[in-house]
C-alpha cells in the first residue's frame, strides 16, 4: 500500500505540521501519521499564539519559512504587542485566534504542500535495526518503511486525564491516549518520565455579564507575525477581557482540595512552573486574595470562552460552584470541566543539537516528548527536526541554530545542555542575548540561512535584502538630514529633553529617551514627506538600529567571543573519564550529556570554567 519514504511523522500537532512541512518543502518524501485528521494543529489549550518570547519564536518559524506565523495571522481575531512599554528586545506580538479555523488552515496549507502524504492511525511502535529506525508499526498492524522517523506525541503517550476523583486514559479530552511506543523505547535503552499539564472550563460567553468585565481590546494598528507581504494585518478584532478571582472563590475551591488529584497524590507528573492551576495558585500564594483571570473567545462565530488563569483537575461540581462566584459570572454555564492531563515524556539530554537521538540513528523527537510545553516551543522543534532529518537522509550538513542566532538555538541548547524535570517554557530572560534576538529582525537573522538549505523561498530573500538595504537608506538619510530649534523644539519639550539651539542631525535627535521617528514626523514636513517612502516595518527596524547601536554593538561583541568555544568541537568517542584534572562531577556531566563542543560543555550545570580551561589545553587551545 505504501512506498517507503524519507521521513515518517508520528502525531499532527504543532511540533509534528511543521516537521512534515519542512521537511516535504525541502524535497524529502514525507507521511504525516496523526490518530485523527480533523484535529491537525489542534489548539489544546488556549486558542492563542505568541506572547512573551513566544511570539519571537513564532517570528522566527516564519522567518525560516514555516507556516505558523502564517496560520496564525489568517485566523486572528485579535493582535497586540505586548511589552511596548519596555525596550525592543521585550517587544513580543500575540494574536487571539479562531480556534476552529487555525486547524483547518492548517490542514489547508498541509494539503497544499508538495511531497506530503497522510494516514489516519496511532503508531504502535518504531522498527529498528541495526540502531537505526527503518520504518513504523500502526495499530492496523501495518508496518511502513522510512529511512527517518520524527515522533511528536505530544500529550499522548500513555496519557491520564484527571477529573476530581475520575481519571480516565486519553490524549485529550474525548480522544484515546497512544500506547506501545513507550515501552519500546525504555527496551531501547531509553529513559522516560512523567509530565502534568492542564486546562480550564469552556464556558458559554451568552451566560457572561460582559459589563462587569475590565475590555481588553486589540491594538489600534495590529501587526502581523508573518514577514510576507500578502498577510494582511486585521481589519477588525474581537476583545478579551478581564475577571478576577475573590476570597469566596477561593474557599470553594478548597472544598475540592481533599478530592483532588493534585494534592492526594494520584497525579505523578510535574506541572508547569510557570502555568499552575488554580487550585496549586491558592496554595502556593495563599497571601494573594485574589488572581487575575483572561475571559478569552474561542473564534469569530462561535459563544465558547477559554478562561485562562483557571485551569484546574478539580471535581466539575467545585469547579461550577466556584465560577458562578467571580464577578460577570453570576449566571455562567459551562460547555465542559477543566482536567489534568499527564503523560510520557523523554529527557531531552538523550538528544545531539539537532534533535536526532543518540541512542537511536535517524529518530528525532520534537515537542511535549521532550518535556517542553507550548504550541510555539513545540512548533519551532518540529521544524529544526524536519529539517535535521531531511538533511541526515540526503546527506547533508546538519542546520543547527546558536543562542546568539536564534530563540529556537536557545531552547534547543537548553534542553540537551541542562535537560528538564519540569515543563520547559521559553522566557526572554532564558536568552544572554535578547538584543539581537528581536521579533522584528528575525527574518533578517534567519531567512538568508533558511533560503541557503532551500527552505525559505526566493521571495523572502529577496523580501529581506529589500528591508536590509532600505533600512540603511533611511539610516544613513537621518544622519544627513539636519533640524531646526524652530522645528523641533516644541517636541523636545514636550518630552522633557534639552531644547537645541543650532540645527541639528535627526540622527543625534533619536539617540535622546523618548525620540522617536514618528515625533521627528510631526516637527517636519521634509522627514514625513520622505518616510511615505517606506514601509512601517523598514522605518520600525531602522529607528531600533539607530536609537540602540551602542547596545546592539556592544551584545554582537560579547556573542561573537562565546561562539569562539563553540567553533572547538569535541569528539563523541572523547574519554572524559581518562583526564583526571577534571572534577569529578565535570567528568560524569560531560560522560553523559556528550556536548559537541566546547560551548555547549561550558553551559553544562556542574562544568566550571577551570574544567573549560583544561580541555582548551587537551584539544590544543
Amino acid at each position: 500500500m505504501f512506498n517507503e519514504y524519507d521521513v515518517i511523522v508520528v502525531g499532527a500537532g504543532h511540533a509534528g505540521c511543521e516537521a512534515a512541512a519542512a521537511a516535504a518543502n525541502l524535497g524529502s518524501s514525507v507521511l504525516l501519521i496523526t490518530m485523527d485528521m480533523t484535529k491537525i494543529a489542534q489548539m489544546s489549550c488556549n486558542p492563542a499564539m505568541g506572547g512573551i518570547a513566544k511570539g519571537q519564536i513564532v517570528r522566527e518559524i516564519d522567518a525560516l519559512g514555516g507556516y505558523s506565523g502564517i496560520v496564525s495571522d489568517k485566523t486572528a481575531i485579535q493582535f497586540r504587542m505586548l511589552n511596548r512599554s519596555k525596550g525592543p528586545a521585550m517587544w513580543s506580538p500575540r494574536t487571539q485566534n479562531d480556534r476552529a479555523l487555525f486547524t483547518l488552515e492548517w490542514r489547508k496549507m498541509l494539503e497544499n504542500t508538495p511531497n506530503l502524504d497522510f494516514f489516519q492511525d496511532m503508531v504502535k511502535g518504531l522498527l529498528v535495526k541495526n540502531n537505526q529506525v527503518c520504518g513504523v508499526l500502526t495499530g492496523l498492524g501495518m508496518e511502513i518503511k522510512c529511512k527517518s522517523v520524527v515522533l511528536t506525541n505530544g500529550t499522548f503517550l500513555n496519557g491520564l486525564i484527571h477529573i476530581g476523583e475520575k481519571h480516565f486514559g486519553g490524549g485529550r479530552a474525548g480522544e484515546r491516549a497512544a500506547t506501545g511506543i513507550t515501552e519500546q523505547l525504555i527496551q531501547l535503552g531509553f529513559t522516560s518520565g512523567r509530565m502534568k499539564t492542564g486546562t480550564p472550563p469552556r464556558i458559554d460567553g451568552r451566560s457572561i455579564d460582559y459589563s462587569r468585565l475590565e475590555e481588553q481590546k486589540g491594538d489600534e494598528k495590529p501587526g502581523k507575525f508573518s514577514y510576507l507581504q500578502e498577510i494582511e494585518p486585521l481589519k477588525k478584532q474581537r476583545s478579551c477581557y478581564l475577571a478576577y478571582t475573590s476570597d469566596e472563590v477561593h474557599e470553594i475551591l478548597k472544598t475540592g482540595f481533599e478530592k483532588s488529584p493534585m494534592f492526594a497524590g494520584r497525579i505523578q507528573g510535574v506541572g508547569p512552573r510557570y502555568c499552575p492551576s488554580i487550585e496549586d495558585k491558592i496554595n502556593r500564594f495563599a497571601d494573594k486574595e485574589r488572581h487575575q483571570l483572561f475571559v478569552e473567545p474561542e473564534g469569530w462565530d462561535t459563544v465558547e470562552v477559554y478562561l485562562n488563569g483557571f485551569s484546574t483537575s478539580l471535581s466539575e461540581d467545585v469547579q461550577y460552584a466556584a465560577l458562578k462566584r467571580i464577578i460577570g459570572l453570576e449566571h455562567v454555564k459551562m460547555f465542559r470541566p477543566g482536567y489534568a492531563i499527564e503523560y510520557d515524556y523523554f529527557p531531552p539530554d538523550q538528544l545531539s543539537n539537532t534533535l536526532e537521538t543518540r541512542r537511536v540513528e535517524n529518530l528525532y523527537f520534537a515537542g511535549q516528548i521532550n518535556g517542553t510545553t507550548g504550541y510555539e516551543e513545540a512548533a519551532c522543534q518540529g521544524i529544526m527536526a524536519g529539517i535535521n532529518a531531511h538533511l541526515k537522509v540526503y546527506n547533508k550538513k546538519p542546520f543547527i541554530l546558536s543562542r546568539s542566532q536564534a530563540y529556537i538555538g536557545v531552547l534547543i541548547d537548553d534542553l540537551i545542555t541542562k535537560g528538564t524535570e519540569e515543563p520547559y517554557r521559553m522566557f526572554t530572560s532564558r536568552a544572554e542575548f535578547r538584543i539581537l534576538l528581536r521579533q522584528d529582525n528575525a527574518d533578517i537573522r534567519l531567512t538568508p540561512m533558511s533560503y541557503e538549505i532551500g527552505l525559505a523561498s526566493k521571495e523572502r530573500f529577496d523580501r529581506v535584502n529589500e528591508k536590509i538595504k532600505n533600512s540603511k537608506e533611511l539610516i544613513k538619510y537621518f544622519k544627513d538630514t539636519t533640524i531646526s530649534p524652530e522645528e523641533v523644539n516644541p517636541f523636545l519639550s514636550e518630552i522633557k529633553s534639552m531644547e537645541i539651539s543650532q540645527k541639528t542631525k535627526a540622527y543625534s535627535i533619536l539617540s535622546r529617551p523618548d525620540a522617536t521617528i514618528s515625533g521627528l514626523a510631526d516637527c517636519s514636513e521634509t522627514i514625513k514627506s520622505h518616510l511615505e517612502l517606506y514601509e512601517e516595518e523598514t522605518i520600525e527596524q531602522a529607528e531600533i538600529q539607530m536609537k540602540y547601536t551602542g547596545y546592539i554593538i556592544k551584545e554582537q561583541e560579547t556573542a561573537d567571543k562565546v561562539s569562539r568555544l563553540d567553533d572547538l568541537i569535541l569528539h563523541d568517542n572523547f574519554d572524559y573519564h581518562k583526564l583526571n584534572s577534571l572534577s569529578i562531577e565535570a567528568r560524569e556531566k560531560l560522560s553523559k550529556f556528550r556536548p559537541k563542543t566546547l560551548g555547549q560543555a561550558s553551559r553544562i550545570s556542574g562544568v566550571n570554567p577551570s574544567d573549560i580551561s583544561i580541555l582548551m589545553v587537551h584539544i590544543g587551545r
